[in-house]
Formats: structure tokens, C-alpha cells, sequence
């Protein structure tokens, strides 16, 4: 959500008002995912109690954000999400945060959590922040090494002018994608797309031509693991 002046806001009002026009737009007919992102803006607990008090279907969470509040906090925010079905997608920048995944799931940290979902950020720290297909290895490598590959959801944002390249890598070898402005505005030409549209457009012809196509709304929801 944005406030009045456009910046980054973690409003649950807001939310809550965004929430109902889309339902009301999509007949409920789509899965919307808000995000408890801190932008340098927000502390873990205000992040934790912006999704206390909507109560959302599902939610991404920066798993390094959270744990600024420390284990103990973020163990027990965790299990409550887990208890209310919410569903939970684990924000992930780098090996660095796959490794802390992967030791608090052995642990039992995300409570009873059958189908992990994870959202690999290609080249969001990288000096130039220009994903590239590569970025990718060392996530799946993880996956593999901790054995989190069999039963994990797992999806990739890419930024600038490879984000194209980087997606369909990613729509290639098995994972899932999110597009869109808020990573980059170019196409694989060096363009700038003209909106928004373009650049889901441009995806969906990736997932199209590697046999992938679209998900409907309930495959979605099996996919994920999400009740409603």
C-alpha cells in the first residue's frame, strides 16, 4: 500500500480497503498476498502487527527483517500465523538467509508448515542491481543441500534490465515468478515497457512458450497450500 505522499505504508485500514474492492472486482475469485516489507521505514513489530490485525490470506515476510526482533519473537509470530492458516512467503536476499530458513525449519520454527513457500530476490544487493540468470544457482543449491527441494514452493523476483532473462531461467527450472514495476521497467530489448501490463505479458508468453502455462485460481490455491 501507498499513503498520501506515495511512500510505503503498512496501514492495516488501507489494506483492509484494498482487500474489499478487489473482492468486489474479482467476485473473491483471486488470491491477493500483502506484504509486510520494512522499506527502512518500519520496525519487525510493526510489521508483525500490521498482519496481527488483518489477518490476511496470505502475506510475504523478509525473514531477515523479522528476526530483528529476535528469534524468540519471530519463532512465536510464526507459529501464531501457522495456527490462523495464514500463509506465509519467506522473503530470502541471499545463501545467507536460505541457511537461517533452512535451520529454523529443522528446528520447528514456522510450526506445522508441510509446503515451505520462498521468494528468492535475485540481485536486489548487488552493486548495480541487475539480476542475472546465475544469481539463481546458489538458491537451488541450497535447496538441494538442505534438503527443502522436494516439498518447497519456491518463486524468484529479479531487478533492472535482466529481469526477463532471470524469470524465464527461473519458469524454466521449476519455480514460479513475480513481475511487475515494482522490481523493474524494462524488457529484455533494454526498452522501457509501457506499463505494467506489458511486463505480466511478456511473462506469461515465457510460461506459455516453456509449457508452463498460467495457473487458474484453485490450481493456485493447491499449488500454494492457501485455504481461501
Amino acid at each position: 500500500m501507498r499513503d498520501e505522499a506515495g511512500a510505503h505504508a503498512l496501514d492495516a485500514d488501507l489494506y483492509a480497503e484494498a482487500l474489499a474492492a478487489i473482492r468486489e472486482r474479482t467476485n473473491g475469485g483471486m488470491i491477493v498476498q500483502v506484504t509486510t516489507e520494512a522499506v527502512g521505514r518500519y520496525s519487525p513489530s510493526e510489521q508483525m502487527q500490521l498482519v496481527r490485525a488483518l489477518r490476511p490470506a496470505a502475506v510475504s515476510v523478509a525473514l531477515r527483517e523479522i528476526l530483528r526482533a529476535g528469534e524468540a519473537a519471530a519463532s512465536a509470530f510464526f507459529a501464531w500465523t501457522a495456527e490462523q492458516g495464514i500463509g506465509v512467503q519467506h522473503i530470502l536476499y541471499d545463501e545467507g538467509d536460505l541457511e537461517k530458513f533452512a535451520q529454523l525449519s529443522r528446528r520447528g520454527d514456522f510450526g506445522d508448515m508441510r509446503r515451505p513457500r520462498l521468494l528468492f530476490v535475485l540481485g536486489r544487493y548487488a552493486r548495480d542491481q541487475e539480476s542475472r540468470p546465475e544469481d539463481l544457482d546458489a538458491f537451488l543449491a541450497g535447496l538441494q543441500r538442505h534438503r527443502l527441494a522436494t516439498d518447497t514452493v519456491w518463486s524468484v523476483c529479479a531487478f533492472g534490465r535482466g529481469e526477463t532473462s532471470a524469470l524465464a531461467t527461473a519458469i524454466a527450472r521449476g519455480g514460479h515468478v513475480r513481475v511487475g514495476f515494482e522490481n523493474s521497467l524494462w524488457n529484455a530489448d533494454g526498452e522501457v515497457a509501457r506499463d505494467n501490463v506489458e511486463r505480466v505479458a511478456v511473462i506469461a508468453r515465457v510460461a506459455a512458450n516453456a509449457e508452463r502455462p498460467l495457473a487458474s485460481a484453485q490450481q493456485a490455491r493447491a499449488i500454494l497450500g492457501i485455504a481461501c
